[in-house]
């Protein structure tokens, strides 16, 4: 069944200068020609009066015609970039509903018909999705290199290289009387690992890729009244959290988005950390230490906050771990001299109220986070639980066929890894394997 012609406003929604509207399927050059006279010259953009059934102008805008399958859904497909105010919108939506043959489009319909045209496999998809959804550089980057197919080529190896293995195994259980060169089962069993180890050195990635597209999450902690509200504020450069001179004010987790080196950074506030006595406790006040110690747990780094006119506190220090970053705040005011190191770590003396030694300690804290985003290599990320759960299903059924005595098992072993590789792309057929052994051994000659 033919798909049906749709059309949607592409740019987001309300008054701008530009705005595009996207036609795309079987009625989409009749259309184009129906609202600017005749179709030009492909992927030219020309200048057009855009008109209504009646004949009647709505806007003179650019038009850009691409006809398929040389275009973003392999369908004929055409551009309208308009003045991007509400009443040309509308009218030119209205104009395309009452077509005969044409529907809005659904959310992602465009992708979905680029994907089923196979102009991009699933990687590339969800690529797209990340760049139209990046906050910062670091995201941006990795999104595009994802768009541009880094990720699925790096799989498409893989499964083209396991095809291979697979064609050569199964043909040597099928075709056991065929004259069939010596040493085949050990060769493959040698390209089996050396793919599971390729395939493992990727998921060895501290889930850099997983962990950038969501953002990183520093929580500041520290006992009441140490200035962690302060701290936050200084760094978001806004008044975040309410700060006020009476111990315990923080009594939930507030938290603040940050771009830090092209990286995203969740700062969380949380409420002060001190021993309760359980006959006279302040039940809020013991909830928002629970959560406190919580959100310390669930967070990628901590950020230890000491007052420095208290010094150390027990409550505050059991915290630290290795992914802690110590605070001595309130350096403004009249105090001891700050230790060089707390538990091995360094101190780094800073005034929430001054600033002063704020921007040293966004420096580590910009390394840090660096350390643990940054993606090493030329490799690309995984930068999906469901590419993470397939790769290690693909290496787990590799691991086994390697190590299987028997060849059948062995080549089931490779048929699931197989699958499992092709669930990252959208790439699951079985005809390409009867390719790769028809081509390598042709058999029957």
């Amino acid at each position: 069944m033919t798909a049906r012609t749709i059309f949607a406003l592409s740019t987001a929604p309300g008054r701008a200068g530009v705005a595009v509207i996207r036609i795309s399927g079987p009625d989409a050059a009749a259309v184009l020609k129906a609202l600017a006279g005749d179709l030009p010259a492909p992927r030219h953009a020309v200048l057009r009066t855009l008109t209504d059934t009646e004949k009647e102008p709505i806007d003179r805008s650019l038009v850009l015609w691409f006809p398929g399958p040389k275009s973003f859904t392999g369908e004929d497909l055409a551009e309208l970039h308009v003045h991007g105010g509400r009443a040309i919108i509308q009218m030119l939506t209205d104009v395309l509903a009452a077509q005969q043959g044409l529907r809005p489009a659904e959310a992602g319909e465009f992708t979905r018909r680029a994907f089923d045209a196979g102009k991009l496999d699933l990687t590339e998809v969800e690529g797209l999705a990340d760049l139209i959804d990046a906050e910062t550089r670091a995201q941006a980057r990795q999104a595009l290199r994802q768009m541009e197919g880094a990720l699925g080529q790096r799989i498409t190896d893989w499964r083209d290289r396991l095809l291979r293995a697979r064609a050569h195994m199964e043909a040597a259980i099928d075709f056991a009387d065929e004259e069939l060169p010596e040493g085949l089962d050990a060769e493959v069993r040698v390209q089996i690992m050396q793919l599971a180890g390729e395939i493992d050195a990727t998921l060895q990635d501290a889930a850099r890729g997983e962990r950038l597209r969501e953002g990183l999450t520093v929580a500041i902690v520290g006992a009441p009244n140490a200035g962690k509200s302060s701290l936050l504020n200084a760094v978001a450069a806004r008044d975040a959290a309410i700060v006020a001179e009476t111990a315990g004010t923080t009594r939930d987790i507030v938290e603040v988005h940050l771009d830090l080196g092209g990286y995203p950074v969740t700062l969380a506030d949380t409420a002060g950390l001190r021993a309760l006595d359980p006959a006279d406790a302040d039940p809020i006040e013991a909830e928002g230490i629970r959560r406190a110690r919580a959100k310390a747990e669930q967070a990628d780094l901590r950020l230890v906050v000491f007052d420095a006119t208290q010094g150390i506190d027990a409550a505050t220090a059991d915290l630290l771990n290795d992914d802690s970053l110590i605070a001595w705040n309130k350096q403004d005011l009249p105090g001891g001299t700050p230790p060089v190191e707390v538990a091995s770590r360094p101190v780094y003396p800073v005034s929430a109220r001054t600033h002063a030694g704020l921007p040293e300690l966004l420096d580590r804290l910009q390394a840090k986070v660096t350390e643990q985003l940054g993606v090493a290599g030329a490799a690309p990320a995984i930068t999906r639980a469901r590419h993470r759960s397939a790769l290690q299903a693909a290496s787990e059924a590799l691991d086994r066929a390697g190590s299987a005595d028997a060849a059948e098992l062995a080549a089931e072993d490779l048929r699931y890894a197989t699958h499992a590789l092709g669930r990252v792309t959208g790439e699951v057929d079985v005809e390409d394997l009867l390719d790769v052994i028809f081509r390598d051994f042709c058999i029957g000659k």
